[in-house]
């Protein structure tokens, strides 16, 4: 019988079990971590708290599966399970199809490109730079907050997403009724809950920061440049770079979906997240300039935590990136998660 529904529903054999698995495991260890936060014992609202981080942190990857279709045999069901993922991971403000149209454009177009010039915005104000520089130094999300935060106000400011204000409206009414209900209970659960999704977002852009030295092109400037490097898969190779927790023990990358995994999964777009360990390995083998130490890791992204708000755009050119990267000392990219398509 599993077989069958495998064979039936599943995109790839060999999909049900780790696919259901992981289902299951991002919504046991969100509303169990919700639990635990609303028993009000300081002990279990902290394990609470990182429970439902972790089970956010997965469901995004999830989506970001049902994004490539690597999920289901059929689209609709991807998008639907897509869907229902994203109020999980709170990026539901913005419309899962807008969410997979953007991501297919960074792997087609081998940029990062985005519709929200925040780099722009904060240069012409240079008080507000100085905030979010002091803040980043401070390790706050603030960037990806903004975005978020776009993500919500885009349907009023931009014309082409006007259709998307009532579905908007009843976004905010729903998660902004559910937050205000869940502070009036206790402050201190709400604060919990802004904690997991503060470390969510942190995860993210950890994964996010070092995968590529692809320009940034915001597409209300023009696409001008990215014809060249469409769908060249020599480009997009040498700029995409793969940053697992540990080579050693491979079963610690499963804490972000194998999504450290980025050579592998930019070389074969469709396949899923649990045969991207073998891909790596039929692909690169010992390659050690295709992955980063994770020690490099940390330390790139703690030095560069406060340069990387306005980023430096000499890292796109020639082997600087991948230098610094093996100094432990690139800026690398902020603001260009896929759950903000923007």
């Amino acid at each position: 019988m599993l077989d069958r529904i495998e064979k039936t529903c599943f995109r790839h054999k060999g999909g049900l079990r780790p696919n259901v698995m992981a289902l299951l495991y991002c919504q046991l260890a969100y509303f169990g971590g919700a639990a635990l936060i609303l028993s009000m014992s300081p002990v279990l609202m902290a394990a609470g708290t990182l429970a439902m981080a972790h089970g956010m942190v997965i469901a995004s990857y999830m989506i970001h599966e049902c994004g490539h279709n690597t999920l289901f045999k059929s689209p609709r069901h991807n998008a639907l399970m897509g869907c229902a993922l994203n109020w999980l991971a709170g990026g539901c403000y913005g419309s899962y199809e807008d969410l997979r149209s953007v991501h297919m454009k960074h792997h087609v177009d081998n940029a990062d490109v985005g519709g929200l010039d925040y780099r722009g915005y904060l240069t012409r104000h240079p008080v507000q730079l100085k905030i979010v520089e002091a803040l980043e130094w401070l390790y706050v999300p603030v960037v990806e907050f903004f975005m978020h935060g776009a993500l919500i106000l885009a349907p009023f400011l931009v014309k082409e997403k006007k259709d998307q204000r009532s579905r908007i409206v009843g976004t905010i009414l729903a998660r902004f009724g559910l937050l205000l209900a869940l502070l009036l209970y206790s402050p201190l659960a709400f604060a919990c809950y802004l904690a997991a999704y503060a470390i969510l977002v942190t995860v993210l852009r950890f994964m996010d920061a070092l995968q590529h030295n692809y320009d940034n092109i915001i597409t209300s400037a023009g696409r001008a440049g990215l014809a060249e490097r469409r769908e060249d898969q020599d480009y997009e190779q040498s700029h995409t770079f793969s940053n697992l927790i540990s080579t050693r023990y491979p079963w610690l990358n499963l804490l972000t979906l194998n999504f450290g995994y980025h050579n592998a999964h930019h070389s074969r777009p469709t396949a899923p997240w649990h045969e991207l360990p073998k891909l790596h390995e039929a692909l690169y083998g010992n390659e050690a300039n295709v992955v980063i130490p994770f020690g490099k890791q940390l330390a790139s992204f703690h030095k560069g935590r406060v340069a990387r708000v306005l980023g430096d755009p000499s890292e796109t050119q020639g082997n600087r990136f991948g230098q610094r990267l093996r100094d432990g000392s690139a800026v690398g990219a902020t603001g260009v998660s896929f759950l903000t398509p923007l």
